[in-house]
């Protein structure tokens, strides 16, 4: 593709400021000049938008599919965290993410994932060392050590913990934050230890206590977190403090829009244009370091033109000056992978779930929809001989989780807040260690889900009788090869289904995918049993 000479219309200048009508000139990909003069008005140019914290495993896209869907909606850029992807195959996983990345103009900012395993309360695929972390600081793909989520271990002053952190701070390299709930003198502990960000805060208050500690506060808005309009005033109050995210985007989630959605919400609101857009560019380039053009003479031509700063409509994305995207067509290659993974559990049988009643009382996790927190229940079990089953009629349904990198027996405990009336959902998309996670109506049902995930290496399911459904992600069971548009139509039949069996959760997949992450409170459960992550240790499903 060859740069065009120059884009006009109203420019953007975010670094000054102000908003007037001229010419960009680009020449060898970066701007060489910026004049003012008559343009047409309306078109207004901005510096190309930044998801400053995903993981694009989430969307079950590999990169380079996943370009290809952000640069329709003017994403020039993402800081990339491939934790996901580390847990299952560790530092090969994440030069994979790295190579297909570098297949695309598209700018990634990969991070060297700092908690794999993320605890030693599940089974996770690899692990990442100090010497692990250290490779991939060293490489200029990699701008930051991803969200350390080990906050006990930043407090009480784990050894390999605190080594990471200094090997970031060794190559000059921001520690990215995961800290949900943190408050108080634990919050200055863990901002005093090199910890620059958080996109976890639950509330305005946190988020105000954790940008006087001087921690950077990354707004989210994903399929399932959804934190955007409690924290939407820090851009008045703290505009220099704050980024905005989606963390975990599904891929018909993404195909609707991207970070020019929530740029839209947030001038609806009033917000001041400058202030917002610093948010989706300006602050990011600065705190990542990242090769991002902000639509500066000299700068790389990242930009992104929309028809008015009401509407905001992405008329065209430009890369390194190169088009990327125009008028909701994508311009970009895709580039062709040969799937890896690791996969290694029988198939299991209705039996392997049943749940023997030691006392007529359980632990229920409770989901909650559109956050990554749960709420713990303490409710009477249905008891039919000697076992206690799902009571649908109660929505008190199974869940399971079955570990996929060496042989082993499901953990099995109970969850409310999914709504199935029948039928079953089995994922290996679970966050962090990405065993196999099921929730059903009946231990026929779940068995059948899980054994679709088994028979095709990985994937998302649903099952109710003989009617099955299944999306194979042949790369680490997390994600597809194919575009963006075959897997989000493939997961709608998918979410369809899950609605058909009556959940009545906005993402029931995703939602899922969220139960066994221990790092979050306060009930969830991994490969090796139910966890209170208030206490940060197990604890029985049988209330005694």
């Amino acid at each position: 593709m060859n740069n065009p000479h120059c884009i006009q219309g109203n420019i953007v200048d975010v670094v000054q400021r102000r908003v007037f009508s001229g010419r960009v000139d680009i020449e060898g990909g970066r701007v060489a000049r910026i004049t003012p003069g008559p343009a047409p008005e309306d078109r207004f140019i901005l510096p190309g938008l930044i998801d400053s914290h995903v993981h694009v495993e989430s969307s079950m896209l590999i990169p380079s599919e996943f370009a290809r869907a952000a640069a329709v909606h003017g994403t020039t850029a993402c800081v990339s965290d491939p934790h996901e992807i580390a847990n299952v195959l560790g530092l090969a996983g994440v030069m994979f993410m790295i190579a297909n990345g570098n297949k695309t103009p598209f700018k990634f900012a990969f991070g060297a994932p700092s908690c794999v395993p993320a605890t030693g309360f599940e089974t996770s695929g690899a692990t990442l060392d100090p010497r692990d972390v250290d490779t991939l600081l060293r490489m200029p793909e990699v701008a930051y050590l991803s969200e350390m989520m080990n906050f006990p271990g930043v407090l009480h002053g784990d050894p390999a913990v605190l080594e990471k952190i200094a090997i970031a701070q060794k190559h000059g390299k921001p520690v990215d934050g995961h800290a949900p709930g943190l408050r108080g003198k634990d919050a200055r502990k863990y901002a005093q230890a090199g910890i620059t960000t958080d996109h976890e805060c639950f509330s305005l208050d946190e988020a105000l206590e954790k940008i006087s500690c001087g921690m950077n506060i990354l707004i989210r808005e994903g399929s399932a977190a959804k934190n955007f309009d409690e924290l939407l005033p820090l851009l008045r109050l703290h505009p220099e403090m704050v980024m905005l995210c989606s963390d975990d985007l599904h891929p018909d989630d993404l195909l609707a829009g991207h970070v020019n959605l929530l740029v839209k919400r947030a001038l609806a609101h009033g917000y001041d244009l400058f202030d917002v857009l610093r948010a989706a560019t300006l602050n990011p380039v600065r705190h990542y370091s990242l090769d991002c053009g902000l639509l500066q003479p000299g700068d790389p031509a990242d930009m992104v033109v929309v028809d008015t700063l009401e509407e905001f409509t992405v008329l065209e994305t430009y890369i390194n000056g190169c088009p990327a995207a125009k008028h909701g067509r994508c311009l970009l290659d895709s580039a062709a992978e040969g799937p890896l993974n690791i996969f290694l559990c029988d198939p299991i049988s209705p039996d392997d779930l049943a749940l023997p009643a030691r006392t007529d009382t359980i632990r229920v996790i409770q989901a909650l929809d559109g956050q990554l927190i749960t709420e713990a229940l303490t409710i009477r079990a249905k008891v039919v001989q000697d076992l206690a089953v799902s009571d649908p009629s109660r929505d008190i349904l199974k869940i399971m989780v079955l570990q996929r990198y060496r042989k082993a027996r499901p953990a099995v405990a109970f969850i409310r807040g999914f709504g199935l009336k029948n039928g079953a959902l089995a994922s290996t998309i679970a966050h962090d260690s990405h065993n196999i996670i099921a929730v059903g109506a009946n231990d026929a049902d779940m068995a059948r889900a899980v054994n679709l995930l088994i028979a095709h290496k990985g994937g998302i399911s649903a099952a109710s009788g003989e009617q099955t459904h299944v999306l194979p992600l042949p790369y680490g069971g997390l994600m597809s090869g194919q575009d963006a548009h075959a897997v989000a139509a493939a997961y709608q039949r998918l979410d369809k289904a899950a609605k058909d069996m009556g959940s009545f959760l906005t993402a029931p997949f995703m939602t899922l995918s969220f139960m066994a992450l221990l790092v979050i409170p306060a009930l969830k459960l991994s490969d090796q049993g139910l966890f209170d992550g208030n206490t940060f240790a197990f604890t029985d499903v049988f209330l005694t």
